[in-house]
């Protein structure tokens, strides 16, 4: 079902969101709540394979001259497709020490989207834009995916990806406050208002469901023109 909500979408011709669905129970700024490193992963291992899996369907080759990715909201590992490298993958992240321990990083930055969402990189520069379950934590949505839009090539892609696991303190209301399907639809809506984006689409690629971790995808490519 999750794969059908983003087709044929009649999107309503406002954002459908008011201010207070991006408020969260603990508004603490989000450095405080990340400045101890956490060497944990935020799914089970059968949803990591699932989400591996899928980048390696739709990731440009190891090593193609010219290609660079973005890992938003990344942390000490992004599930990238095993020994996968480009000349560049950068990581934006709330903590340095996470951030240093990515194997897969040639470069990290230290941001707060939520404090401030514009990203310090050149227009059209990435290839590819990842974000793992991190999605339910922006306070700035459409502020986020405009600059991500911007940060992309033409044509490049965005992937964002979740499951229904959280630190809910720190999730947006309008997040806890719905289910799976509902999470598809509104981060669709995201890449809608955000503009300059194809229809986005969603894929369900939780790997046994009812058993372990859902996982889902929303991804969507900027407009060529």
């Amino acid at each position: 079902p999750s794969r059908q909500i983003l087709r044929n979408v009649v999107w309503p011709e406002e954002f459908p969101f008011k201010k207070e669905d991006f408020q969260r129970y603990d508004e603490s700024p989000d450095t405080l709540f990340y400045s101890t490193p956490r060497f944990v992963t935020h799914i089970d291992d059968a949803a990591i394979q699932a989400l591996t899996k899928y980048y390696a369907t739709v990731f440009p080759p190891s090593n193609t001259p010219g290609v660079a990715l973005l890992d938003m909201c990344s942390s000490w590992v992004s599930h990238y497709p095993k020994n996968y490298a480009q000349q560049r993958i950068a990581g934006q992240g709330l903590n340095e020490e996470e951030l240093k321990r990515n194997p897969v990083l040639t470069e990290y930055l230290v941001q707060d989207l939520n404090q401030n969402p514009r990203l310090p990189y050149e227009d059209n520069s990435f290839d590819v834009i990842t974000n793992t379950v991190s999605v339910d934590y922006l306070s700035k949505p459409i502020d986020v995916f405009k600059e991500m839009n911007r940060v992309l090539k033409p044509g490049g892609l965005a992937c964002l990806s979740f499951s229904n696991r959280c630190f809910w303190t720190k999730a947006v209301s309008v997040w806890t406050a719905t289910g799976d399907v509902d999470h598809v639809w509104i981060v669709g809506a995201y890449f809608h208002y955000a503009g300059r984006y194809e229809p986005a689409e969603a894929l369900d690629i939780s790997p046994n469901p009812g058993r372990t971790d859902p996982m889902y995808v929303v991804f969507s490519r900027k407009v060529r023109a």
